[in-house]
């Protein structure tokens, strides 16, 4: 979301691990692997960064989620997980839990990076229109 509302320009991981206040190492990891899959591209050295490598309406966010949520399962049984389940072998539930995760993932397909921009951007709009608002006394 960073580089999308960042402008044109390039974005370091330090930056923007210093704004939302995360690991510099475990943003570096996740734009890694945002730029192996051609969402992001990188330059590296003085000058280098991170910027978007497709316009905000093509990047899907079931797909980005997808390739960053793989590494974490949803339950131990999962593919990803350990497999130390007790009760695999007669559990009903996965089935269950394999269709919620999918369900998840059409969400979020329905909805490109551009749209959650301009969900923010409305967003933030409308607060400072009701904080403007209820500074000058004004009710909603």
């Amino acid at each position: 979301m960073y580089l999308a509302v960042s402008g044109a320009g390039l974005a370091t991981v330090r930056e923007i691990a210093k704004r939302y206040g995360v690991s510099k190492n475990r943003l570096a990891k996740v734009a890694w692997e945002l730029g192996c899959t051609g969402f992001v591209e990188t330059a590296r050295g003085k000058g280098g960064g991170l910027r978007l490598a497709r316009p905000l309406e093509t990047i899907s966010v079931g797909a980005v989620a997808r390739h960053i949520e793989r590494t974490i399962p949803l339950a131990e049984c999962f593919p990803e997980g350990a497999g130390a389940c007790r009760i695999v072998s007669s559990c009903v539930y996965r089935h269950v839990l394999v269709e919620a995760e999918e369900a998840f993932f059409v969400v979020l397909d329905r909805h490109s990076v551009r749209d959650l921009v301009e969900a923010t951007r409305r967003s933030v709009l409308f607060s400072c229109r009701t904080r403007g608002d209820r500074d000058r006394g004004l009710r909603n």
